[in-house]
């Protein structure tokens, strides 16, 4: 059976990646790096880009380009209170999700 990892961060990553912003702001390397430390792997740029997109267009997060002193400017995004509570409701379903999957996975390894 194949590795289903990437499957399964694809189906959680807008939840990981608010629950990232729930600590402060921050721009994509960064929220990249926090889930790979983390031990979610690496998450490239064309999978990452889209997902803050998207929680922007939905009024989860706000972005803010800054120029920087040296390099290339950078895109911050945090979170809105409309996101912040989103985090909160999905943060339940997951972790109910999470819990009925580990009850049915525990029953099957021990039968």
């Amino acid at each position: 059976m194949a590795d289903r990892r990437a499957s399964w961060l694809k189906g959680v990553l807008d939840l990981l990646v608010l629950a990232v912003l729930a600590r402060g702001e921050s721009y994509g390397y960064a929220i990249a790096k926090t889930l790979d430390e983390a031990g979610l792997g690496r998450i490239k740029g064309g999978t990452l880009y889209p997902v803050l997109n998207r929680l922007e267009e939905a009024g989860l997060v706000e972005a803010e380009f800054r120029a920087t002193e040296r390099g290339p400017g950078r895109r911050y995004y945090r979170l809105t209170d409309q996101g912040r509570s989103t985090l909160g409701e999905q943060s339940d379903l997951w972790q109910a999700f999470e819990s009925s999957v580990r009850e049915v996975l525990e029953k099957g390894t021990r039968e």
